[in-house]
């Protein structure tokens, strides 16, 4: 028994990625679905990503590390996701699992359309599957019990279930009424040598040492909180002359920070970037001091994780998962209410003065003066003001929050630990017909009875299409080999080195 465990945990996987999200776009399941499918392949397994096209950007791309990417035509809808279709590309969906030799299919986020299609797709076809579920969602309003029922009926199927926290885990399992022994929880990661705080001495605004910057880089949708920064940045722009906010996003509550922008004469002190690059992040959060993050609802902020890499205090509304990402020395929190995010993001400015100007006691002063404040009065204590003092206390150094992010978040551990959650969902048996039928038949009385015809359809498309198009006669995909690719790279650089070097001696 010992011996098959071990020659499975040696086994080398064939696993595809689907989701509708993934690069150019920029987001937390993009940013994921990258990084681990990296560390992945550097374990030794073949990876391929599956996802809708994106502009111009359709066919078959290679990224950095030979990680092979199927941008799919689809109609799309709203938020980026692809119109549902059930059986529309299944004939895709099975070519791409045969020419890729495909074990394992992953599937991410409940609100992609193109993860529930290819796991569905995938459990005709007889292989194992795996959904990471990167958000949080109520049970009140129409969407979120629609969308409950949903994914109810995909993950009545599933071999394992990934939560981005133990927050998210207890609200997946209780949306789709799963078994909690089937749900792991397996937080994101950052790459920390792409968020290295600014160098000590360094100015990259000739005037950034007047300022105290709050940086905010977000999709600019209700559900991240922007009527809260709407009615938050006017009043401490009053309250502290010497603040300025960046903001960096697009989406429709745009329209709203414009508005307040000009109704308030702050176009000097609020600054829109619009759309990001990810290339962009780093540059844009060294420009800053602090990071709000005033979401309604989170799963697992991974933009709190990269700003504190950068060296910037955080503010953020304590919701969801977000208590479970950093320490509380790094990050102020506050209700996702108005007084209360001006009240902590008031704080968090004490701090930078203190921290900027390494007199605390200077700041304490201006606090006890300063007859503008608008209500509620900023609460702050001794202790604030201790834990302020970057000489007196290393640990709230720019540099020190690098090193700490740095030990306690890292793609390849996440990479080992999904990885092994792998490994156990290739051991499981698979069921036959009639019992993944009777699974879903328990998603309700109704809807219970659509899963099964759904499923029952798509299982005799999986026969028709092996008729028509057998397995066998599908040309399977050439492997890309990693040591190959590193050799050449290498070579490659030698190379240029050795032509600057001759270019420099002539």
């Amino acid at each position: 028994m010992t011996s098959k465990t071990e020659s499975t945990k040696k086994r080398r996987l064939s696993i595809c990625m689907v989701t509708d999200f993934f690069y150019p776009n920029i987001g937390g399941v993009e940013s994921h679905v990258y990084n681990n499918s990296q560390c992945l392949i550097l374990r030794g397994h073949k990876v391929v990503v599956v996802t809708h096209q994106y502009g111009n950007r359709n066919g078959v791309r290679y990224l950095a590390g030979g990680l092979k990417v199927y941008y799919v035509p689809a109609p799309l809808i709203v938020g980026q996701a692809s119109l549902p279709t059930f059986f529309s590309t299944f004939l895709i969906f099975r070519n791409i699992f045969i020419r890729e030799k495909v074990q394992i299919v992953h599937g991410h986020q409940a609100f992609s359309t193109f993860c529930h299609e290819a796991i569905l797709h995938a459990r005709s076809m007889g292989l194992k599957t795996v959904f990471t579920d990167h958000s949080l969602l109520g049970f009140a309003d129409a969407s979120g019990i629609l969308l409950n029922k949903l994914l109810k009926f995909t993950l009545s199927d599933v071999g394992h279930i990934i939560c981005v926290s133990h927050t998210s885990k207890e609200n997946t399992v209780l949306r789709a009424a799963l078994d909690p022994k089937i749900v792991s929880a397996i937080p994101n990661a950052i790459v920390a040598e792409h968020f290295m705080p600014k160098p000590k001495g360094m100015v990259l605004d000739k005037d950034s040492e007047k300022w105290v910057t709050v940086i905010v880089l977000s999709r600019l949708v209700y559900r991240k909180g922007m009527d809260l920064l709407v009615v938050s940045i006017p009043r401490i722009c009053k309250t502290f002359k010497n603040v300025r906010f960046i903001i960096g996003g697009e989406g429709p509550k745009r329209v709203d920070l414009e508005q307040m922008r000009e109704k308030y004469a702050l176009q000097d002190r609020v600054e829109l970037l619009g759309k990001i690059s990810a290339s962009q992040v780093r540059g844009i959060l060294i420009r800053g001091d602090i990071f709000l993050n005033t979401s309604l609802t989170e799963a697992f902020c991974i933009g709190i994780v990269e700003a504190a890499s950068c060296g910037l205090m955080v503010v953020s509304t304590k919701v969801g998962g977000i208590p479970e990402v950093l320490p509380k020395h790094m990050l102020e929190f506050a209700k996702p209410e108005e007084d209360d995010i001006v009240n902590a993001l008031g704080k968090t400015i004490y701090k930078v003065i203190a921290r900027k100007s390494k007199l605390a006691e200077k700041s304490k002063t201006l606090v006890s003066s300063n007859k503008t404040l608008d209500k509620p009065k900023f609460k702050i204590s001794d202790k604030d003001f201790a834990d302020s003092d970057s000489e007196s206390n290393d640990y709230m150094s720019p540099h020190s929050f690098h090193n700490q992010v740095k030990n306690m978040y890292s793609w390849h551990n996440i990479a080992y630990r999904t990885e092994t959650v792998y490994y156990k969902v290739i051991r499981i048996p698979e069921p036959p017909l009639i019992e993944r039928l009777r699974l879903y038949y328990g998603c309700g009385r109704v809807a219970g009875k659509l899963f099964c015809m759904v499923a029952v359809v798509d299982f005799l498309l999986c026969f028709l299409f092996e008729l028509l198009f057998p397995a066998s006669e599908i040309e399977v995909a050439p492997e890309f080999s990693i040591e190959k690719y590193n050799k050449l790279l290498q070579s490659n650089r030698s190379k240029k080195a050795g032509s600057d070097i001759i270019q420099n001696s002539l």
